[in-house]
């Protein structure tokens, strides 16, 4: 009786061996598969896109070096999606005081890269075909924005792409990418070609430097003080109520906008 509990119980401890490394080897394996797919290309694209959706403001710099930076407001917010799997979004800027009258509207189109390019995300900038009809396109109820037939049939020249790849350790940033070093063709300000550098980082945060350059290679618009830092709304918008900012004469800010910034650059 005794040596058979004895063999009883080394056999039930040899099962329970197997099973918790058929759990371990289970377990491996799922945790495998999770670990691949968080790191699939539409995964990519897909965070890419969600982190430039919501609105965000250039506020804090421009309490710290209102020389360089405007408090500017930037809303994105998706569009429609193309059969491909494509995000559209739509993009506008405007002064934080004036979020009704955008200065830059754009479609954006966030896919991944092509399998033969290294880099993760592809974001193209388009103009809109008739971009009166977008105007605070996010602040808009559903039903009264231009619909997703529409917006692709709206989508117009195309102007940028910034090929994105995920940053690597110790960097602040979780992607960053630029427009190729020749740029893209820009005339505005007496610029001949323009570029532009994006990174994005952990809670949304979106930093954008956009410079446009003659043909001699020298910056003709543009901030040199380095990117515009756009952080997510707070949660309560008290504190602006009485911010300087909210004081400051509009015109004089529009009259210094294109030595740091650039209202229309097609």
């Amino acid at each position: 009786m005794g040596s058979g509990e004895e063999d009883t119980g080394g056999g039930g401890g040899a099962v329970r061996g197997a099973v918790l490394k058929a759990l371990v080897v289970v377990g491996g394996v799922l945790l495998l598969r999770r670990l691949r797919r968080s790191t699939t290309r539409w995964d990519h694209a897909r965070a890419v896109a969600d982190a430039l959706s919501g609105e965000k403001f250039s506020r804090e710099q421009a309490r710290k070096d209102p020389d360089n930076y405007f408090n500017l407001r930037m809303l994105t917010c998706p569009a429609t999606e193309m059969v491909d799997g494509s995000r559209v979004l739509y993009f506008e800027q405007a002064f934080w005081r004036t979020p009704e009258k955008p200065f830059r509207q754009r479609l954006y189109m966030v896919k991944p890269c092509p399998k033969e390019m290294k880099c993760d995300v592809e974001l193209s900038s388009y103009a809109i075909r008739d971009a009166g009809e977008y105007k605070n396109f996010c602040d808009r109820p559903k039903d009264q924005r231009p619909q997703p037939e529409e917006v692709i049939a709206d989508i117009a020249e195309h102007l940028t792409n910034i090929h994105l790849s995920r940053c690597g350790r110790g960097k602040r940033c979780l992607y960053e990418g630029s427009t190729p070093p020749e740029g893209f063709p820009n005339n505005w300000n007496g610029a001949s070609y323009c570029t532009s550098d994006l990174s994005i980082h952990k809670n949304s945060e979106v930093h954008i430097r956009d410079k446009g350059f003659d043909d001699e290679g020298n910056q003709v618009w543009g901030t040199k003080a380095g990117p515009y830092e756009f952080k997510p709304a707070p949660k309560s918008k008290c504190d602006d109520m009485f911010s300087p900012l909210n004081f400051s004469a509009p015109l004089s800010l529009e009259k210094k906008l294109d030595k740091a910034y650039v209202i229309d650059d097609q």
